[in-house]
């Protein structure tokens, strides 16, 4: 992925999401629990002028970035959308299979993470430090191209993180390191629509 810093956010909630289903490629609203969540993140987002902020086609991202971005334009990128759990959507999360497998009738990571890394590249490519609002299997995508694997806590609801490189290629070929920063975090030590200082962020 391309060594430029991001802002991730994943929708507000849905009832699949509040009754542990996986979702997928199905197109459902945020509940109210969602909308508050989305609501309540404006204070943080909109002190911020975004260079861009990229959605999910998905209408609960869409909401999501509605509610806490009433006046931003948005950038909807189809190939944000959540990966294709085939015949498992609509099931309880404990039937979904290892995220390295192909669910039955869905999508193979591979194909999932390469469709993701390629939609981020090409906003990294024209924007300085975006906004993306998405899915947690975006989040994992995007965890896998940086360190290697999909495991690892699920991202919650409406938390901004931060994804940057704290090293860039100083050799051609050499991979960057990253870090993943609550966002509310970094906001506090930078001022509002400024690009941010991470030599400034006592880690």
């Amino acid at each position: 992925m391309r060594p430029e810093p991001f802002v991730f956010m994943r929708h507000g909630q849905t009832a699949a999401n509040a009754c542990g289903l996986i979702c997928g490629r199905l197109d459902v609203p945020l509940d109210a629990t969602g909308r508050a969540q989305a609501r309540a993140a404006q204070g943080l987002l909109g002190a911020t002028r975004w260079s861009c902020v990229a959605v999910s086609s998905a209408l609960r991202a869409r909401q999501t970035a509605q509610l806490a971005l009433p006046e931003a334009a948005l950038t909807p990128v189809h190939d944000l959308r959540e990966r294709d759990w085939g015949e498992l959507e609509g099931l309880p999360l404990a039937q979904q299979c290892d995220y390295l497998d192909t669910p039955p009738g869905g999508e193979s990571w591979a194909d999932f993470v390469g469709r993701v890394q390629g939609a981020l590249d090409s906003l990294l490519a024209q924007f300085e430090q975006p906004l993306v609002i998405a899915h947690s299997g975006v989040w994992r995508a995007i965890h896998f191209a940086l360190y290697g694997t999909p495991h690892g806590p699920r991202i919650g609801n409406t938390l901004p993180m931060l994804v940057a490189p704290v090293r860039a290629q100083a050799v051609p070929g050499q991979a960057a390191d990253w870090q993943l920063l609550p966002y509310e975090r970094v906001a506090r030590a930078s001022r509002p629509g400024i690009p941010l200082e991470l030599d400034a962020i006592d880690d």
